[in-house]
């Protein structure tokens, strides 16, 4: 069996089950994510939506052992900011307990149960403004990697 066969068979598709390390950083070098702070690896499956599309076609064709590093724009990445995204909620909506800081993510729960993070970005009186869009939205992210694993059905 050829080399290039071998390759083949243990390269990224649309189906592989991944295990790798990666870290994200933004345009700065300031870390934003990786799976190497507590050197717990990444297991994903290609398609099951936990990396967005432009993400996972920057996996594919790659093997057990390759690294790479990826610049995304944000259009490729997390999208740019919506302001159909920022909320102004009133301060009763929170607990009362709950000490409202500027920059806290707070958890809302959906209708369906589920939960969606929201980072509180001002505060004035008895309004408080939610800012619902993806933390690293508008953000160019550099995407490097290291595949340790890749299981193919």
């Amino acid at each position: 069996m050829s080399t290039e066969t071998n390759t083949s068979e243990h390269a990224i598709t649309d189906n592989s089950q991944v295990i790798l390390h990666f870290d994200l950083k933004l345009e700065d070098g300031s870390a934003a994510d990786s799976t190497r702070v507590n050197n717990k690896p990444a297991k994903m499956v290609m398609g099951d939506g936990s990396l967005t599309p432009n993400f996972e076609a920057c996996l594919r064709g790659l093997t057990p052992g390759d690294k790479a590093s990826f610049t995304l724009n944000a259009d490729d990445a997390f999208g740019q900011p919506n302001p159909d995204n920022i909320y102004h909620v009133e301060r009763s909506k929170f607990a009362a307990e709950l000490e409202v800081a500027e920059g806290m993510i707070v958890a809302f729960t959906q209708p369906d149960g589920s939960e969606l993070p929201g980072m509180i970005r001002s505060i004035a009186g008895h309004s408080v403004t939610v800012d619902f869009n993806h933390p690293l939205a508008g953000q160019t992210v550099i995407f490097d990697v290291e595949i340790i694993d890749v299981i193919n059905a």
